[in-house]
């Protein structure tokens, strides 16, 4: 698994993130907690492990209208790459149907272990410390103002992240515990949401 690994990064080299919050060092961090959930929960390495890594060899924006489909498209190109490189082909069926079920936007339902594992993992990544800091670096790249002035917690009203960076934990964020598919990844969004929770109420405070 190793010698794959190496050219799983090599590979990732020559592909340009989206924005910085799904840059390398997301896919290295995604990669050590699925391979972690993955050992929790004795799954199959050899279908986590590629997958994990390749997720999201194409992203889209998030404005983009094919948003939907840029999980498909990595699962595709991922597979091309994999058969390219000489990696088992009794794996691939598996890790295509995990990299297509990471997605949020994609809304396919994870029908094997190892995809709710890489699906949790990818989504843990949105929650705790490093969830604010990538949801700011979102909301940078798309230009949205932070908060809205006369109500910047979505008290007396809807939240709408496609205009205010602060509005996505309401409308996203916060609903991610909810949706972990193992045990372990629960119990561990549940903490980094709390930590989220608290950067708002200091927030809060100060504006």
């Amino acid at each position: 698994m190793q010698a794959f690994e190496s050219l799983f990064s090599q590979f990732l080299e020559s592909v340009a993130p989206t924005d910085a919050a799904h840059d390398v060092q997301h896919i290295t961090r995604v990669v050590k907690t699925a391979k972690r959930l993955c050992g929790l929960e004795s799954a199959c390495a050899e279908v986590v492990v590629p997958a994990a890594w390749l997720h999201d060899c194409v992203t889209l924006a998030k404005d983009d209208p094919r948003r939907s489909q840029s999980s498909k498209m990595a699962a595709d190109k991922a597979i091309a790459f994999l058969a390219e490189v000489g990696y088992p082909q009794q794996y691939l069926a598996a890790i295509h149907h995990a990299i297509l079920a990471h997605s949020f936007s994609a809304s396919v339902a994870p029908e094997t272990l190892e995809a709710k594992i890489v699906q949790d993992a990818d989504r843990l990544d949105a929650l705790g410390a490093i969830g604010v800091v990538r949801c700011l670096q979102v909301g940078t790249t798309l230009g949205r103002p932070l908060y809205d002035g006369e109500d910047p917690f979505c008290r007396e009203r809807a939240a709408d992240d496609g205009r205010y960076t602060l509005d996505h934990f309401k409308q996203k964020l916060f609903t991610l515990a909810d949706t972990m598919q193992t045990a372990a990844a629960r119990e561990e969004a549940q903490r980094r949401t709390r930590v989220m929770q608290g950067f708002l109420d200091q927030l809060a405070q100060e504006i």
